[in-house]
């Protein structure tokens, strides 16, 4: 019985030993692949009716060369009165840079303090007129002890011939010292480099007698309200005159220092101090007539404009 056993286990294993080679290398049965459109229906089994599907994009007719017969919007056929109301008539405006306007300043309106007394000194100007073409006057001179001292008054015409220069040209007429004299005048006025305010004039007198003023002033601004304001002014002649006290060559020498504080623009009270010097021929007058060649003065006045 033993024996019979043995022979059944020989026989299962040499049974397993053929059979082995076999199953290792059959090739595996594929499963059956679902249509695409089982794919679709599992993968998307139900659609969101909040998102419906988009609607493919319409093709616009075609002919059978593929060339297009008409837009999917046809176009209006442009019209007489489509080009006028995209094109209307522009009516002109008025330009408002050629009106007429007016300013007057007095830059100095003082009152100088000097070793017999005091005097008033006044340096005012104006214009009248548009942007290029402007009627100017200027006006200047001072009073000391209640007798007038000197006087002059300018009335000019000007023209702008750059963006801060005006060219003018007009008469100036002198009231003192000594008899009155009439000068033409030309020069010009404007903004030099850093913002020095020029103004330099030649003069032609009714005798023949020749002059030139050169005067330059610059503001430098402590604070927006104080502001100190040196000027220099130069008068030189071509000729002395006795009767005027006027010296050949420079005449004279006028520099002040003045501070003001602006209270508003227009309103400015100041203080300050003017140094004058008188030269050659100019001296020896000054002398005769008992007055200084130079002198220091104290000043305290107001600065206008409107």
């Amino acid at each position: 019985m033993r024996g019979a056993a043995v022979r059944s286990f020989v026989i299962a294993g040499a049974v397993l030993a053929a059979a082995w080679p076999a199953s290792s290398y059959a090739q595996p049965t594929a499963t059956p692949r679902a249509a695409p459109a089982q794919l679709t229906a599992e993968a998307h089994p139900q659609h969101d009716p909040r998102h419906p599907e988009p609607t493919p994009p319409q093709e616009p007719p075609s002919t059978a060369a593929g060339q297009t017969t008409q837009p999917l919007t046809p176009i209006p056929t442009l019209t007489d009165a489509d080009r006028a109301a995209a094109f209307p008539d522009v009516e002109g405006h008025t330009l408002q840079d050629n009106a007429l306007h007016a300013f007057v300043l007095f830059d100095q309106l003082e009152w100088q303090a000097i070793e017999t007394g005091g005097g008033l000194n006044w340096d005012a100007k104006g214009w009248l007129g548009r942007d290029r073409d402007r009627l100017w006057f200027r006006t200047e001179g001072h009073a000391d002890d209640g007798r007038l001292g000197d006087a002059e008054a300018h009335l000019l015409y000007g023209r702008a011939v750059a963006r801060w220069w005006e060219v003018v040209v007009g008469l100036r007429q002198d009231v003192r010292p000594g008899p009155s004299q009439s000068w033409l005048a030309f020069g010009v006025q404007g903004l030099a480099a850093y913002w020095f305010d020029i103004e330099a004039t030649v003069y032609l007198s009714n005798a023949g007698q020749t002059a030139a003023r050169l005067e330059a002033e610059y503001e430098l601004l402590l604070t927006n309200r104080l502001v100190l304001q040196p000027l220099i002014e130069v008068d030189l002649y071509g000729k002395s005159n006795a009767a005027r006290g006027i010296g050949a060559g420079v005449s004279d020498v006028d520099v002040g220092l003045r501070m003001r504080y602006e209270f508003r623009r227009e309103f400015a009270p100041y203080v300050g101090v003017t140094w004058t010097r008188t030269f050659g021929k100019t001296t020896d007058f000054a002398e005769a007539a008992g007055e200084t060649a130079a002198g220091l003065r104290f000043v305290a006045g107001l600065r206008l404009w409107y």
